[in-house]
Order: structure tokens, then C-alpha cells, then sequence
């Protein structure tokens, strides 16, 4: 089974498009430490909130009498919020409340991030999978198409979901995992897809505490070249590193017969990416592994919506682009916004036959080439 990044579908964009300060503080979702895809994807769950009529909210920064309210149009407000205004549909609402009811002791859900955070991956994770949790047959003929030598038939999804949560059989700890898809495998075994979902991260924590635990575990699993490896307890990859090696106790303890990890995240999002590539990495080559170990396998959320798309979902697929990975749209608002506005308000005329329009273009090309060469 191949372990490296995939994607079923050609991205459009080479990079992320770059959002500036104005861009951000026009549409209000200005965040000086936001990573250069943050703020573009925070651009866009505000477009897509605008879009749907959604009234949005607040943020507030610090507390007491200290605190700064501020608007921020990726957040949800709370009347939009309590309304289930976040999910992609109704349906997915009312399944989203059903799950918080029969959530498992002790999981760590941010009812106020799942409700009110546009750009959170909580919503992220229901408005994807909640409709194939919803129809397994749907489920199975995506999840086929992803995986074609693991899956025969999906059985059912646990969300945030831990076999043993402080038990010490296992990481003695809260780690648990967005998602576990419950499988039959084309050889008859019951398998589980175990799912970790990344949308804006950029990797840099909170981080879990290590514990010895870990390092024993990470000894044991026999999936590491090197497993006392400081790469793997970097807060890039400590949460892979710990679900990775859960994933691998739920097999070792009979929890499931076989297993894998995947990581799901925009192929835009460059931190996410690299930090699959660089798990993928710390792995024993699959020639030289033993058997029925848990591997990792990263996946591109674009990859995920057009295997859903192909089996047969296509206006869910359309939701899922225009939501959370229509970039493009990024890219054309900053490059309208990127001509100043005496040229943008201009008569509407050709720019070739207006020697005053011309003469302003041309100025304003030569500051640009001014201050690339500077900064060169």
C-alpha cells in the first residue's frame, strides 16, 4: 500500500495566494500572526459566510478588563452559530448534535469552535464525512476509490474517537483521532481508517506533554527507522508520532484486525504537507517492515472531494470546493485589489488609447519594479 502524498486533482495555483494587510483588514479578518495560508483561508470562510447571508461575529483577544473585541468575519455569531449555520447543510446539523450527545467520555470537543469558528477543521471534519456517516453505500464507493486494496465495505464512523483514553495499555493519555471509519477489507478482515483532518494549521502546536510512555511505545510499535528520532517530538510531528503509534496499539491489542493512519489537509497548505512528507519519512521502508503495521498515508483534501464527487455526490463535492478550497477566487480578488484606485476608478476606456491612464499604469508598474529590485 503506497504511503506518499496523493491527489486526484491538478491544482490550479502554485502557491497560496498572498493576501495583503489591506485586503485583510477591507473584509475584516485581519490577524497579524496568521500564516500566509491562514489568512487566505480565513479570507475565504469569510467570502463564503457573506455569500450565504450568514451574519458573523466577534473575537476577543485577552481578558478582563484588558480584553479587545473585535469583529472578525470567520467567526460565526451566536445566534448563526446556535442555528448550525457552520455546517454545509441541515442534515449535517442535526447529525452534529446527535454525535455531541452520544460523544465518548472524556472527548475533547470545542463546542464553541465546532459552532462559531468557520475556519476551524472541526466543522471541517463533520461537513465532510457527516454525509457519508449519513450513507454507507455512499461512503463505501468513496472510500473504495481512495483506498482500493483496503476497502471493501464501510460499516460506520466514530467521530473523535479513542479506544482507551488514560489507559495505560495504551498511551495512558487523551489522544484520540477525528475520525475512525469502521471497514471490511477486500480479504473478508475487519480494518478501521483512523483519520486525523488539518485545514488552516500550521503546525506549530499546542503540543501533548512527552511522557515516557510515548518513547516506550514508540520502541515497541517497530515503525520507526529511528524511534527515539527528535524529529518525531517536534511540534510539527508529536500528534502524528502519537496517533500513529495508537493506531498501531489498537491493532496489537485487538481492538482491529488492520489499520491505517491518515492525514488529510489542502495541498495548498504547505505546512501540512511537508510535515507528511517528513512523517512519511521517519518510517521503516515497507520492504523491511514487519507485517501488520499501521503506515501512514497523507492525503490532499482536494483529493478526498474529488473521490467524492466520482461517487456519484456531486453536489457535495461543489459545497466542499467553493467552501474550502476555491482559491482562485482568492487569487482574483487580490490581483483586482492589487491596481490603485485612481486607475480602478478610471472612465471605462481602453487603457492603450488614454494617455492619462496610460501614464498612471506605467508609474505604478515602475514603483512595483523599484521595489522588487530593493528587496532583491
Amino acid at each position: 500500500m503506497t504511503t506518499s502524498t496523493t491527489s486526484n486533482a491538478i491544482a490550479s495555483l502554485p502557491r497560496c495566494p498572498l493576501v495583503s494587510d489591506a485586503i485583510a483588514k477591507e473584509n475584516n479578518v485581519y490577524f497579524e500572526i496568521d500564516t500566509r495560508f491562514r489568512r487566505a483561508a480565513r479570507l475565504l470562510q469569510a467570502l463564503w459566510l457573506k455569500d450565504h447571508s450568514i451574519e458573523t461575529g466577534i473575537h476577543v483577544r485577552g481578558e478582563g478588563e484588558d480584553a479587545v473585541v473585535m469583529p472578525l468575519a470567520s467567526n460565526l455569531s451566536s445566534t448563526a452559530a446556535a442555528s448550525g449555520k457552520n455546517f454545509l447543510s441541515s442534515a449535517i446539523h442535526a447529525f452534529v448534535r446527535q454525535q455531541l450527545i452520544l460523544r465518548e467520555d472524556g472527548a475533547a470537543i470545542d463546542e464553541e469552535r465546532l459552532f462559531g469558528n468557520a475556519l476551524s477543521s472541526m466543522p471541517l471534519t463533520f461537513n465532510l464525512f457527516a454525509p457519508l456517516a449519513m450513507d454507507l453505500d455512499l461512503a463505501t464507493r468513496v472510500l473504495k476509490t481512495l483506498f482500493p486494496t483496503f476497502v471493501e465495505k464501510v460499516e460506520g464512523f466514530l467521530f473523535e474517537h479513542s479506544p482507551g483514553r488514560r489507559e495505560e495499555r495504551f498511551l495512558n493519555d487523551g489522544t484520540a483521532f477525528d475520525l475512525a471509519v469502521q471497514i471490511i477489507t477486500p480479504d473478508g478482515e475487519p480494518g478501521t481508517i483512523f483519520v486525523e483532518t488539518k485545514l488552516s494549521e500550521d503546525m506549530m502546536g499546542p503540543a501533548a506533554r512527552l511522557r515516557d510512555r510515548y518513547d516506550e511505545v514508540s520502541r515497541s510499535s517497530r515503525l520507526f527507522v529511528n524511534p527515539d528520532s527528535p524529529q518525531l517530538r517536534t511540534l510539527a510531528l508529536e500528534q502524528l508520532w502519537r496517533e500513529n503509534m495508537l493506531a498501531q496499539l489498537c491493532v496489537d491489542h485487538g481492538i482491529t484486525q488492520r489499520a491505517v493512519f491518515v492525514g488529510i489537509g489542502p495541498h495548498l497548505n504547505r505546512r501540512v504537507m511537508a510535515a507528511f512528507r517528513v512523517f512519511q519519512n521517519e518510517f521503516i521502508p515497507e520492504d523491511d517492515r514487519d507485517d501488520n503495521r499501521v503506515p501512514f498515508i497523507g492525503l490532499t483534501l482536494e483529493s478526498v472531494v474529488d473521490a467524492i464527487g466520482t461517487a456519484g455526490a456531486t453536489e457535495l463535492a461543489h459545497n466542499l470546493r467553493a467552501r474550502y478550497l476555491d482559491y482562485e477566487r482568492i487569487y482574483h480578488l487580490c490581483l483586482s485589489s492589487a491596481v490603485p484606485a485612481e486607475i480602478d476608478s478610471a472612465p471605462s476606456k481602453s487603457v492603450t488609447g488614454d494617455k492619462t491612464v496610460r501614464k498612471q499604469l506605467v508609474q505604478f508598474l515602475a514603483k512595483g519594479s523599484r521595489a522588487s529590485s530593493r528587496r532583491a
